[in-house]
């Protein structure tokens, strides 16, 4: 799996979500990294990570596991946005022991329905030959009914080639993979629950974490506190990344030893 570890104390793990890579919290770990040891990676399927077929929490959770055992790590702060929220809260209830804190960013720990429909459908119609540019590609997603901001974080996955330009994610594999990505299967009992600090942060006019989410958030991390950035919506650490890495390192510094 490919990371970049960078700065030195305590270790905090940095998971981007669905079609993101390590760079999405690279403004967080630049903050971090002043007091830390900071690892973020592309998650399998992603970036320059490598392509799997079968991709699920558990599966997910491991290979963070081996990564921390491959980087000598005992335990490591979590912090999680989105799908790497979830595979962030399947590390902290399958490996207990190896998390020392968990930070969650607008996601919960539930079954959702799907809602990435437009944006597959936008990119498996993209079709690749010699005319291709980012400003066609651009204009593509445009034309598909994507937002400009999402279409040019989707741009991000863009490689050049020899002969034109390629998805660098493995798109056949999370168009195969979306049930269990938006799924919540991990094998555990309904008793198993994580009891370390906890910190969930919503965004104020996301839809992803509801009033409704509140009784398996607790049920499943009870030493959770919560706070809601207002202003901002799935992409908070985006939006309002000096209030967000505040929140985020205060937490950290809270819970260490």
């Amino acid at each position: 799996m490919h990371y970049v570890s960078q700065g030195q104390g305590e270790a905090v793990l940095l998971i981007h979500g669905l079609f993101g890579n390590l760079d999405n919290l690279k403004n967080l770990g630049s903050v971090l990294e002043k007091n830390h040891q900071v690892i973020r990676v592309d998650v399998p399927n992603h970036g320059l990570s490598e392509h799997w077929d079968t991709m699920d929490y558990p599966s997910l959770a491991n290979a963070m596991v081996e990564l921390l055992d491959q980087l000598n790590i005992a335990s490591a702060h979590i912090v999680g946005h989105s799908m790497g929220g979830k595979i962030a809260m399947a590390m902290a209830l399958l490996y207990p022991t190896r998390v020392k804190s968990l930070v969650v960013a607008d996601i919960a720990p539930v079954a959702y329905e799907p809602r990435h429909q437009t944006v597959f459908a936008a990119l498996t119609s993209l079709v690749f030959d010699e005319h291709t540019s980012r400003k066609s590609a651009l204009a593509h997603l445009l034309d598909s009914g994507i937002d400009e901001g999402t279409a040019q974080f989707l741009l991000k996955n863009l490689q050049r080639t020899d002969t034109g330009f390629e998805w660098k994610m493995n798109l056949d594999g999370l168009i195969h993979c979306y049930p269990r990505i938006i799924g919540w299967d991990l094998p555990i009992g309904v008793d198993v629950h994580f009891d370390k600090p906890t910190l969930f942060i919503r965004g104020g006019d996301s839809n992803y974490v509801t009033a409704d989410h509140r009784d398996e958030i607790v049920r499943q991390f009870p030493q959770v506190t919560a706070k809601t950035l207002n202003g901002t919506g799935h992409w908070l650490h985006a939006q309002k990344p000096e209030i967000f890495n505040r929140i985020v390192a205060e937490f950290i510094e809270q819970n260490q030893g």
